[in-house]
């Protein structure tokens, strides 16, 4: 990894745990996230659980409070722990009419010092303002369910839903 992709990333943590966690802590109320690590673990594989597990266990993340919807959805949405999936991540959500500070910053930060990804910006820019929204999910609900039937139930376009 090149010392300006370690920058951006580091940039993008920082901007994540000293931006986005302190928002999130003023504007939400903690959820109250009724599974554990281990419990994710013990799910049935193909499950949205079992694979927020692994993806946690890939990138060495653990579950953070407030952050785990955010989590489920780059599982759901199929976005890797990456500068590039966390802006493809935002710019889907933002597209998809989830308009927060959080959610901006890193949509600005992302097109303005990651050039290389715009293509990848725009298509999940394209990707959200075309789905379904998203806005009425119960992300927790989804823990236990099969991450196809999910992902063929919520990634379709306004047209299909």
């Amino acid at each position: 990894m090149t010392k300006i992709n370690q920058l951006r990333e580091q940039i993008l943590i920082f901007m994540a745990h000293k931006i986005g966690l302190p928002y999130f802590k003023l504007v939400r109320r903690k959820p109250s996230f009724p599974y554990t690590r281990e419990q994710l673990a013990s799910l049935p594989e193909g499950t949205v659980g079992q694979q927020l597990h692994q993806f946690f266990k890939a990138n060495e993340l653990d579950l953070l409070p407030f952050y785990e919807k955010h989590d489920i959805k780059h599982v759901v949405l199929g976005y890797d722990a990456t500068e590039d999936g966390e802006v493809c991540l935002q710019c889907f959500m933002l597209a998809n009419g989830r308009c927060t500070i959080p959610v901006l910053i890193a949509v600005i930060y992302g097109v303005l010092t990651m050039p290389e990804y715009w293509s990848k910006f725009k298509q999940a820019w394209k990707r959200g303002r075309s789905n379904q929204s998203l806005g009425s999910v119960n992300w927790f609900d989804l823990i236990p369910q099969p991450t196809e039937t999910v992902q063929k139930a919520l990634l379709q376009s306004k047209a299909a839903a």
